[in-house]
Formats: structure tokens, sequence, C-alpha cells
């Protein structure tokens, strides 16, 4: 059933979409009893474009992965900005997702069933966090209200905008399994490809995603930060605790995108960064996550058989030469129906380790949260655990490429694994985020935006720096810049937006939550 439904919904919304964002703005209404037709599109399309949307940007810049392709002589990963990708990265959300949450709304979804519209608010939350997060401003509570001059949000009403819209979704699905009437009813069940109709998990979702997005503006808007991390702590629904609570989304077209691009078009490779660190701990992760080199290219020296990656931003002459450098494992993990991981329980723990060394209330043990964020990872990826968190040695692992020895580099990182009392809250948040960043992988979107938020884990930055100096090699790419096709369509309120900014629209200007100073 799932299946057939996202094969015609994908097809109807293939036919009516354009490059254009007035597009993206059609009075389409009459949606009403037939609304939970569209989730399985919004889900799925989540990871719209995936390649060029995620995977040469967020995932690049996170230390997850690297292209064996050379792609041109400019591309993201060498900060060679490519528009057109940027340009996939901002409309998607729009097209397969803002588009029919804005349908639902117009057809009264929110009056009339309550318990689909919180869903529908989750997914537009988890949605367009991202683009913000890619961007800064973006156009939110005018989206879907005209089609041209679509004025952008200011990024700390768009964050007001998700926690007001987070705790309807929460409100409604919390009356909804409460109500004795609808004991055991899942009226979502057949078209949900995350939980299956599970509103208890939604709600455990919905906790979760509010926890990391008080956790994001920590910084610059410290009180807010607090009490929406506070009010996510003391839910009665609870948060994700456990690998079944993950956010992952079901594959239902045959293929995940991971695997497509990794396995069948052998554009992407790991990423050295992550390679290192893993290398380093004698992580039990390593062999899960990754797959060891293969045989090299005619003329290249035999460095087969072991795991190394590929440094971000490396001078990729030719794809056979890059293609045997250590692959996601999809042989066992990343396979073709794996499904996709939006938020795992292992994150949150991270995440509450966080509150509790900041000390906001109902947040536990910052030790006891940090040691059950590992636990639950190497559960979640079926490791062994063995004696990793007694660990006060080991340390990330210098990078060695057998194909260059001018992209050799030092560890940047001396964070051990072994929890510290005695050490400084600085060092001990470095560690929860180094161990957080682990744990989600592949997940590179939310992983870069910890990254340029935090400062850790601690990054190789690229090796062929091609923005022509807007982006500064050391500090490493903070934003995307917004494509041209804004400025064709929607200029004035595109130029506006940019005034908002911290800087120029380009890649080496800060967020508004990016915030250059220590995180204690």
């Amino acid at each position: 059933m799932k299946k057939y439904i996202l094969a015609f919904l994908t097809a109807a919304a293939m036919v009516g979409c354009t490059d254009n964002f007035e597009d993206y703005n059609t009075d389409n209404t009459g949606v009403g009893d037939d609304a939970k037709l569209l989730f399985p599109t919004m889900q799925h399309e989540l990871f719209h474009d995936y390649q060029t949307a995620q995977n040469l940007g967020a995932d690049a810049y996170a230390g997850y992965m690297m292209s064996p392709h050379p792609f041109s002589f400019q591309n993201n990963m060498n900060y060679g900005l490519v528009d057109g990708w940027n340009n996939n990265a901002f409309k998607g959300m729009y097209t397969f997702v803002f588009r029919n949450i804005d349908q639902m709304q117009r057809s009264g979804l929110g009056q009339t069933n309550p318990d689909l519209w919180a869903v529908a608010l989750i997914m537009k939350v988890e949605a367009m966090h991202r683009v913000t997060e890619k961007f800064g401003p973006i156009p939110y509570s005018a989206a879907g209200k005209s089609a041209t001059n679509i004025a952008y949000d200011n990024e700390s009403d768009i964050y007001n905008q998700f926690f007001l819209e987070l705790d309807t979704a929460v409100n409604n699905l919390g009356a909804f399994v409460s109500d004795p009437a609808n004991a055991g009813q899942k009226p979502f069940e057949s078209v949900d490809l995350f939980y299956e109709g599970d509103y208890t998990k939604w709600i455990k979702f919905a906790n979760s995603l509010r926890l990391r997005l008080a956790t994001h503006i920590v910084k610059v808007a410290p009180e807010v930060a607090k009490r929406e991390g506070e009010k996510a702590l003391a839910h009665a629904g609870g948060l994700m605790e456990v690998p079944a609570d993950d956010a992952a989304r079901e594959v239902t077209n045959g293929t995940s995108d991971l695997f497509m691009i990794t396995e069948q078009w052998a554009d992407n490779r790991v990423n050295a960064a992550v390679i290192t660190y893993l290398q380093g701990y004698n992580d039990p992760r390593l062999p899960i996550y990754v797959a060891r080199t293969t045989t090299p290219a005619t003329g290249d020296p035999d460095f087969s058989g072991q795991y190394i990656g590929i440094r971000i931003g490396s001078d990729i002459d030719e794809k056979a030469r890059y293609t045997p450098y250590s692959s996601l494992n999809t042989a066992t993990t990343f396979t073709q129906t794996r499904a996709q991981h939006v938020m795992s329980a292992a994150e949150v723990w991270f995440l509450k380790a966080e509150a509790a060394l900041r000390g906001w209330a109902g947040a536990g043990d910052a030790q006891a949260n940090y040691e059950k964020g590992v636990q639950v990872s190497m559960e979640q990826w079926g490791a062994n655990i063995g004696s990793y968190l007694s660990d006060n040695t080991s340390t990330q692992a210098d990078y060695i490429d057998p194909l260059n020895d001018k992209r050799n580099i030092d560890a940047p990182s001396n964070i051990t694994i072994a929890w510290e009392n005695g050490d400084s809250d600085e060092r001990k948040f470095e560690r929860i985020i180094t161990q957080k960043w682990i744990a989600m992988f592949p997940e590179g979107m939310e992983a870069w935006t910890e990254f340029r938020r935090t400062g850790y884990p601690k990054l190789f930055p690229v090796y062929v720096n091609r923005s022509g100096g807007s982006i500064d090699t050391d500090v490493q790419i903070r934003r995307l810049p917004y494509p041209e096709a804004e400025f064709q369509t929607n200029r004035t309120a595109v130029a506006d937006a940019v005034t908002r900014l911290k800087g120029p629209n380009t890649g080496g200007t800060r967020l508004w939550w990016d915030v250059d100073k220590a995180n204690f």
C-alpha cells in the first residue's frame, strides 16, 4: 500500500514541479479527508535530490563523506560552490514538504484531524530547520500566501515558530493518545514511513526535536534555549531513549539514497576525518560503518585492505583512482533497503549530556548521559562496546594519503573517550560532541550544524579551497549562498534577506546561531 501511494504521488508531484519559487505558493485546496495520502511523499522527500542537496555538501562539511568523482574543476567540496546544487538544497523542501503541508492547512486539517495535523507540523519543522540551517533567513510564515515577493523570516522568528508548532503537535497527539476512545487506534499506520502510525513515538520525536533545536540557539538566545530545552525534558510523553525510538524513513522505492550514490553510482566514499577518529579510538563501529579499501588503479601503490578515507577538497583527477578508497559498508550495514536515519536515540542522550552540563532542570547527570549515549549507539549498530568507555589514552589518528603525501595531516584533536570529572566544562563538552558526531553517522546535515555551532569535533580543513577568498580555509564553510533562481523570481525579498545576514551572501558568513565564542 505504501509503495503504491508513494509511486503515484511522487509522479504527480514531479509533473507539477518547476524551478520557480512562485510555483510552491500555488493555492491548491481540497485535500480534505485524503490528506494523509500526501504523507508518504513528504516523508520520502526529506532526502530529495540527496546527492546534490546534502551529500556533496553537508555530508562532506561534517567530515562524514567525500566523493571520488572530480565533477568539475570547482565544486562544493572544494568550496567552488555550484549554484544548481545549492538551488536543489533550497527548493526541495518547499516543493515536496512545505507545499503539501500548506495544502493540508488550507483544507482545515487542523480542525478535522488534529492528530494528522500534528504529524504534519513535526514533519514541517524537521524539513525546514534543515533549510534555515543551510541558508539562514528563509521564507516561512509568508510561504504559501502569495505568488510573488515572498518575505523571508529572521532566523530567530523561524525558531520561535518551530517551538510553537511543536507545542501544537505534542498537545494534539497527547490529547489523541490519552482519549480512551482511541485506544489501539492508528489512523496513520498505512502511510507512515517513520513509525507505522505509533503516535507515542511521534511525541518522543517531537520532544527530542525540540531539545535539538534548543541547543542550536544556546549561544545566541540562552534564555529561550533553556526554556525550550527544559520543556522537552519535562514533557510527560518523554524523549527518544532506545534504538526502537529512532526516527528513520523507510525505503519504499527499492533503493536508499545512500546505497544508490555509494554502491550503484560509486559517487560516494567515506571522509578521512571520521575514519581517523574511529581508527584512533579503536572504535568497534569502524567495520560496521566503513568498508576496507579495494584494489587500486593500475600504476598506483597498493593500499588495498585498509581503512582510508578521502580528505575533503582533495584535488581529484580521475574517478577510477579514488573509488578504491574506503566506501560505506553497503554489504551488511547501509544496504539497499536500510531505512535512512533522521534522528537517533543516541543523539538525544548526548543532547541530555549537554543540557546537564549547562544545568538545565530535568537533564540528569552529564557523565551518565554521555556514557548512555555511547552505549545506545553501540546497541543501535550492533557493536560490542567492550572496555571502550574506560579508554583514557586513545585519540584521533593522523591522516596519511596513499596517493599524495602532500595531503597528509596531523590529527587536530587530542580528546579521549573516558569521562574525566576533573576536566573543564569546555573539554567535557568536546568529548560529548565528538562522541555524538560518531553516533550520528551518516546523517551529515545535523552533524554539520553541530560542527558550526560548537567547533567540534575538530575536522581537517579542505585541501584545495576554490572559494576565491570568500571562505576561510581554517574557519571552514558556514552556510550556502542563496541560489540565483531566488534572485530571478523573488528578488526584492531575497535581497532584503541578504541585508540581515552577518555578512555577504557567501559560504563564509556565519548564521544567526553560529557565534564565534567559547561554548562555556
